[in-house]
């Protein structure tokens, strides 16, 4: 008996880490971009049991990235516009954003007309009802090409 229950203890251990990987939830977005500076969706929502986002964003224009590239940038809403002021004073390299900005919670590179790039994040540091903003941060996008993100 002594034996046995050495063996399951493990066993039991081993099932109790795998569990939270059981009930991990990718949820994948989609949104599109275009050369007239607009997002094909100007709110997306997200389920409360998605433990992480992937999102894909397709840039339909013709234009380059250096002429009219876009990004997808999520923020708390009172971060916004702080984030995107402070990303115009950056460059295309740094996908118009502060390096290492706390405030930004995931963000694309910027790309140009024809291309897809994506970015998976975690649900964690959001909260379910939580104000949030996604924008593009390629300079002067950010008036127009915004929207809400809706969690839980």
């Amino acid at each position: 008996m002594e034996i046995a229950v050495k063996l399951l203890v493990p066993v039991l251990l081993a099932g109790l880490m795998l569990a939270p990987a059981a009930h991990a939830r990718v949820c994948a977005v989609s949104i599109d971009s275009t050369d007239q500076m607009s997002f094909s969706q100007k709110e997306i929502k997200v389920g409360a049991d998605c433990s992480q986002v992937k999102l894909i964003l397709r840039h339909t224009g013709k234009l380059a990235a250096t002429a009219m590239g876009h990004n997808w940038v999520l923020t708390r809403t009172p971060d916004y516009q702080p984030v995107a002021m402070a990303g115009m004073r950056t460059s295309l390299a740094d996908s118009y954003l502060p390096k290492g900005d706390a405030r930004v919670l995931a963000h694309t590179a910027v790309i140009g007309g024809g291309q897809t790039t994506s970015v998976t994040f975690s649900t964690a540091k959001l909260a379910k009802g939580g104000d949030y903003t996604f924008f593009c941060s390629f300079p002067g996008h950010f008036a127009m090409m915004k929207g809400k993100l809706v969690f839980g």
